[in-house]
């Protein structure tokens, strides 16, 4: 493996790395610093030969034994090792620095050696332990709660056993420990206590003095500091010819030098010991970033940007602005991450003009080190951010964005806005399902799958960041409207059927002109409505129980006191606490906006308002869902396909026989309908011969995706003649006397579907389904979903399907054996978790009929993975793209 930087759980950057043959002096230095207790308890004897331990952890590491180290500077802190003991499993061993245990480095370690082992076939690592070995037990126990254990063969020891694929305990383990690191990790990024402005000039207009001016200004708690080696002052505040020459502890620098001032800057904050860098400067070269983040990573410093905005926290106890964007923002419970400075800028004012307050906002810039991952994993647990927007450019490792933003998601909404979405160019794929997963689909996936609530626009989002910020979540998507303004009452009705929301009849009484008992909704309260009226109506709804959400609307007229109806409005929706509320006002000058204590949002018309109502109740119901298991499908044979997809890559992988990707399936006990093998036209008879009833010839060329468009296909054969008639027009079709052939029995009929797998270089493996046969293309009826695959992800996939009436009964047909269909789902799942060599897999058509489905068609292509997508679930930082952006 690569050496990779990983976060201890007090947020230092360690490295964890290969073992080299060199690093033995420093290794046997970290067993000779061990107690003599220590010694005891990792080898069960304290006068263990540490030499051959030594020599045992340097040997290169392979398939069948792997040997990591981790390391602070230049200091080894820790090792671990495993051994291949047979075909499925492996021994493990770890030894961590007396003066470095709790610090969460044998975690690291063991859920590393865990993955590796499992991309070599390995499904379980194995220790014996001492009885008395807390530290041990308690690496184990953190790993997750499942990990099993029992006695050992000696009285004394407990054996660990540790599966190397993490079932639901374990991930949501890493999980706690990841965001637990990243917090302690970015305090001093958005948190910190003192902050020095590198750059800080004593004229005014330069970035520099702005944000040290905007630092001042905003009230930091924190100490301040102006570095300029030409200055006494700067904006009052003493200047430094240097960081050193600050002479105490330093959190946050904020770099505002020239481009080729900073990598001189990094290094005197490295030595200085600064925790965190903020680097404004644009300009910089890629390969300079990454010399910048190697050094900062290598000194425990995180970098945020370069070609970045700033960062500000609007908490009361830290008021830090240390940004130059135009005006500082209010404090509110909307965190805000942007990868464009000038995007950023945007959403800050447009914010402010709409009453939404920020508890945090970061500009990315260049993304070199610090990431919306690791943003994600710090807001989780921040008290003061209510909900999350971003503005996203690119994915670093989206697996992993998914898997951090799904947990975030189940407690606090994300929103976000993906550029890029009218990319022209498409990838172009020789199955049905590559050609599905195009990055923007894959983009769609991901977002559905982690809760996040993706809009087209910036005003989109913020809207929808209005009802969901400072209200409650909609507890279903009934729809009440009320207010004096008919046509914008049936415009918000109108709208609801888009957003996904329906209007009930609502039985109200007494607000209505006329009075008296009346199904209505919209509820039309007329023109001449007073404040009393409006706020009797809205608490009548609130305590009908019938809506869900409630928008109110109101024209302001000269027939109509406007100060008092909205503060009556005001009012009315304070004491109706548990209703999402959207208030829309038309006519009325300096309308404010929002109302009440509970911060109402006040719209301008009514379609913007019902449409973010719709997001909030979408978001509500996938929070209500569960989040489902990730099951492991009985009677698969991992082993045994590992051998398949090993020979066949040996043999030069692509596009592979029939009988190799039914074999591959076959160990993960997908169903393919019974298929043979015929090279000319007598083989056809013979092999048709040997199945009872009609068969089905096809043509057997892996890379032909429209077999029927070109004739390739012939069902429905009886007898001799007809195969052997078959047989000449499917070598007409392909052009070849003698085409390579498959030989069918007639499937059971059931509903066309297509199912797959492809890889993506960035994405890794993504699932799909869709409605099969030959409208596959013509409908584009399809359903994606990210690895790994919940039994609730199988079961959503054909449900959100326009098809989906097809599977349940559709007028009067039998129900589609749809178990059946969620199993094969599941099992597609795990081949492609097990095996990213899976370029493309393409079963069309899948049969799923009354007792079962039967794929009839495979294609298969494998391809050796090069750069494999980096595993979600390990902790580790990662380097990101560090081309230079356009602009900010």
């Amino acid at each position: 493996m690569s050496a990779v930087d990983c976060l201890t759980m007090d947020g230092r950057i360690v490295r964890l790395r290969t073992i080299r043959p060199r690093d033995a002096p420093a290794l046997l230095a970290l067993h000779q610093r061990l107690s003599p207790n220590s010694r005891y308890l990792r080898f069960f004897s304290a006068g263990a030969a540490l030499d051959a331990e030594v020599r045992r952890l340097t040997r290169p590491s392979g398939p069948d034994r792997v040997h990591l180290l981790v390391e602070e500077g230049d200091a080894v802190l820790a090792a671990g090792s495993y051994e291949r003991v047979d075909a499925a499993r492996a021994d493990f061993a770890l030894v961590v620095d007396d003066n470095h245990h709790g610090e969460g480095l044998g975690t690291l370690l063991l859920e590393r050696l865990a993955a590796e082992a499992r991309r070599a076939g390995i499904t379980e690592l194995v220790g014996d332990v001492l009885a008395h070995n807390a530290a041990m037990l308690r690496v184990s126990g953190d790993l997750a709660p499942g990990v099993a254990r029992r006695l050992g063969a000696d009285a004394g020891t407990v054996q660990i056993r540790v599966p190397t694929l993490p079932d639901e305990a374990a991930l949501a383990a890493v999980g706690v420990r990841d965001r637990t690191a990243a917090h302690h990790s970015l305090r001093p990024l958005l948190a910190p206590a003192s902050v020095a402005v590198i750059g800080a000039g004593r004229r005014p207009g330069g970035i520099g003095r702005a944000v040290l001016s905007a630092l001042r200004a905003g009230g930091y708690t924190g100490a301040l500091h102006a570095v300029n080696p030409h200055a006494e002052r700067v904006c009052g505040i003493p200047a430094h010819p240097s960081v050193a020459a600050i002479g105490g502890a330093v959190d946050l620098a904020v770099v505002a030098v020239p481009a080729a001032a900073v990598p001189e800057v990094v290094r005197q904050c490295c030595a200085a010991g600064v925790r965190a860098a903020v680097i404004l400067t644009a300009g910089i070269e890629p390969a300079t970033q990454s010399a910048l983040v190697r050094e900062a990573r290598r000194h425990g410093m995180r970098i945020l940007g370069p070609n970045c905005l700033g960062v500000v926290n609007t908490d009361p106890a830290v008021r830090l602005t240390a940004t130059f964007a135009p005006a500082p923002p209010v404090a509110g419970g909307l965190a805000v991450a942007s990868q464009s400075g000038a995007v950023g800028v945007a959403i800050l004012d447009a914010a402010a003009d709409c009453g939404i307050g920020i508890s945090s906002f970061v500009s990315l810039g260049n993304k070199t080190d610090v990431s919306s991952n690791d943003l994600l994993a710090y807001w989780y647990d921040d008290p003061a951010t209510r909900a999350v927007a971003l503005y996203v450019e690119s994915f670093g490792n989206p697996r992993r964005f998914a898997w951090i933003a799904r947990a975030l998601a189940g407690r606090k909404p994300v929103l976000a806005v993906k550029s890029g979405r009218s990319e022209g160019g498409r990838r172009a794929g020789a199955s049905h399902t590559a050609a599905a997963a195009a990055p923007e689909t894959a983009v769609t996936a991901l977002f559905a799958q982690a809760g996040v609530i993706r809009t087209d626009t910036l005003g989109e989002l913020l809207d929808t960041a209005r009802v969901l910020t400072d209200q409650p979540l909609p507890t279903g998507n009934r729809l009440a409207v009320v207010g004096n303004a008919g046509g914008l009452n049936v415009l918000a009705a109108d709208a609801a059927g888009t957003a996904g929301l329906v209007v009930p009849a609502l039985a109200l009484s007494g607000h209505r002109p006329g009075g008296g008992p009346q199904a209505v909704n919209p509820v039309d309260l007329g023109a001449q409505a007073t404040p009393a009226t409006m706020a009797g109506a809205i608490r009548a709804v609130a305590r009908s129980g019938e809506a869900d959400l409630l928008v109110v609307t109101f024209v302001s007229t000269r027939a109509n006191d406007t100060r008092a109806t909205t503060a009556a409005v005001a009012a009315a929706v304070d004491d109706c606490p548990q209703l999402p509320v959207a208030v829309v006002v038309a006519g009325a000058p300096d309308v404010p906006a929002t109302l009440g204590a509970r911060k109402v949002p006040v719209f301008g018309l009514p379609e913007p308002a019902v449409l973010a109502m719709g997001r909030a109740a979408r978001y509500a119901a996938w929070r209500r869902e569960p989040a489902g298991n990730r099951p492991s499908p009985p009677d698969i044979h991992p082993g045994a396909a590992r051998d398949i997809v090993r020979r066949a890559l040996a043999a030069g992988g692509g596009w592979q026989p029939t009988d190799v990707a039914r074999s591959l399936l076959a160990c993960y006990r997908v169903p393919v309908v019974e298929t043979r093998i015929a090279t000319d036209a007598d083989a056809a008879v013979r092999e048709a011969g040997a199945i009872a009833g009609p068969v089905a010839l096809k043509a057997a060329a892996p890379e032909l995706v429209h077999k029927s468009d070109i004739g390739a296909v012939r069902l429905g054969l009886a007898g001799e003649p007809d195969v052997r008639q078959a047989y000449r027009a499917i070598g007409d079709a392909v052009g070849t006397a003698r085409p390579v052939v498959t030989v069918q029995p007639m499937a059971d009929p059931g509903v066309e579907m297509v199912t797959g797998i492809v890889h993506d270089p960035l994405f890794g493996s993504l699932l799909m389904l869709g409605l099969g046969g030959v409208y596959t293309d013509l409908l584009g009826d399809r359903a994606l979903r990210l690895l790994p695959l919940t039994d609730h992800d199988a079961a959503a996939m054909w449900r959100g399907l326009r098809a989906a009436p097809l599977l349940s009964g559709y007028r009067g047909a039998a129900p589609a054996d749809t178990v059946a269909l969620e199993d094969l789902l599941l099992r597609l799942g795990r081949l492609a978790e097990d095996f990213p060599e899976v370029a493309e897999l393409d079963l069309n058509p899948v049969l799923v009929g009354p007792r079962g489905c039967t794929a009839v068609d495979v294609k298969l292509r494998l391809a050796p993975v090069g750069a494999e997508p980096p595993d979600p679930y390990l902790r580790h930082l990662l380097w990101q793209r560090t081309d230079a952006k356009s602009g900010s």
